[in-house]
């Protein structure tokens, strides 16, 4: 990318960790290094990647503050409060956006993105201005009515689990916010439903989620391996 086209990086990392026994997950010790400091990392390598907001819990804005002093990162960081919902954290990040024509969207408690998945991420938004990473299903899913009863067992081919990153051209991400209806989980679900088409691209099979500290256990491992 030029320098006028440039990506903006917002890490969502407010969630409330209610299954990691009270630790705010993403300042969580992993590695020897907190979940949120690979993130930082990862991006602040990335030279697609021209300034980063980092939207946190407001219990954690002073610690996060702190970290990225202490880690002497090379890019513009700025620090700002989430809402409830994630989406209400993606909307203060955006808020905090001038100047930039794309958008990397990046759950704070994936601590395995490399550089490589944001930049091919950037590529992938290229051809509808909206591209999310994911990897193929491996188990076969059923679809099951409130009784649990199995209505449908739809081919498996077919099926992605999405990721993030999640980019966005601006213009894009910010007219799905301004037409969002009901709460998500995922940004390219506003996407879809302000009419806009959604790139898969391929994700990665270690970029795990931290939920649970089983999670922390399972990265490590990913992490003395290599990523």
């Amino acid at each position: 990318m030029n320098s006028e086209t440039k990506a903006a990086a917002i890490i969502a990392a407010a969630g409330e960790s209610q299954r990691m026994k009270d630790i705010d997950k993403v300042l969580a010790p992993l590695g020897g290094r907190p979940v949120i400091s690979y993130v930082l990392a990862a991006f602040d390598d990335c030279q697609s990647v021209d300034h980063i907001v980092l939207v946190v819990n407001e219990k954690s804005l002073e610690a996060c503050r702190k970290l990225i002093a202490k880690e002497r990162l090379s890019k513009p960081i700025e620090v700002c409060a989430g809402g409830k919902r994630r989406q209400d954290s993606v909307a203060a990040g955006l808020s905090k956006l001038k100047q930039c024509q794309w958008v990397v969207i990046h759950d704070g408690a994936r601590p395995l993105v490399t550089r490589g998945l944001i930049e091919e991420g950037l590529k992938a938004a290229q051809e509808t201005g909206a591209a999310v990473a994911a990897v193929p299903v491996t188990d076969t899913i059923k679809i099951a009515g409130d009784d649990g009863i199995v209505l449908e067992t739809p081919v498996r081919q077919n099926l992605w689990a999405v990721q993030t990153p999640q980019v966005f051209r601006l213009d894009i991400i910010t007219e799905a916010y301004q037409k969002a209806k009901g709460e998500v989980t995922d940004d390219a679900a506003l996407v879809e439903q302000a009419g806009y088409k959604v790139k898969l691209y391929m994700g990665s099979y270690d970029n795990i989620k931290i939920t649970t500290p089983s999670d922390l256990l399972v990265a490590e491992t990913i992490i003395k391996h290599g990523k």
